[in-house]
């Protein structure tokens, strides 16, 4: 069985470990071991588990560990991501086993967390460091770039570019045929019917800009 600790110990970091336990009731794969959280105090338990350590104590780590990201912040996870540098960790990619994924030309990148009831149909390049939580919907040749991060019940619609480090909030769509500019944030229940630009938060049906950031 392979080692494995989760970084973030909130709740999302509880929810990934049962994604775990979900995977291992089909066949034992992962050992886990516990959390890495700048937050919490070491050794502090989460539901009978340990707090190992803050993040950047992995790269002290000497034995082989696998690591699942439980953070649904873009822009953390390219800091955490950066931080880490002990070639002992590697990024661990987690699908729950009720995700249907179509057989058709799908790619999903390392470090990504697609948790249950989600569906990717075909012809679908998913990058690296994603996070795809409950019951999202992924249309046909659609790419999300690097660190995007998807809440539970988003839509997605087919032939849509979500660039690096976007977030998408809970009960958003993405109409077909759009993109999406990296390091924008789209609030929950937004409509996204026309494309946006990068760096912006963007809310509303449909959904506009209401404010720029670097």
């Amino acid at each position: 069985m392979k080692k494995i600790a989760i970084i973030g110990a909130g709740g999302f970091g509880r929810e990934v470990k049962m994604l775990i336990d979900q995977i291992n009731a089909v066949g034992n794969k992962y050992q886990f071991i516990g959390y890495y959280d700048d937050g919490k105090e070491k050794e502090t338990l989460i539901n009978g588990f340990p707090v190992l350590g803050k993040v950047a104590d992995l790269n002290n780590v000497s034995e082989e560990i696998a690591v699942a990201l439980a953070l649904g912040n873009p822009a953390y996870k390219k800091n955490v991501v950066a931080l880490i540098n002990n070639s002992k960790i590697t990024y661990e990619t987690l699908i729950h086993p009720s995700v249907l994924i179509g057989n058709d030309a799908v790619s999903i990148g390392k470090g990504t967390v697609i948790c249950a009831g989600n569906i990717i149909t075909c012809n679908i390049m998913i990058k690296d460091y994603v996070t795809i939580n409950l019951a999202c919907t992924i249309g046909h040749d659609t790419i999300l770039e690097s660190y995007v991060s998807l809440m539970p019940a988003v839509n997605v619609s087919g032939e849509v570019v979500v660039e690096e480090a976007v977030y998408v909030g809970t009960g958003a769509k993405i109409i077909n045929q759009v993109s999406v500019g990296k390091n924008t944030t789209i609030g929950a229940g937004a409509v996204v019917s026309k494309s946006l630009p990068e760096n912006c938060t963007a809310v509303g049906i449909p959904a506009k800009p209401i404010k720029f950031h670097s």
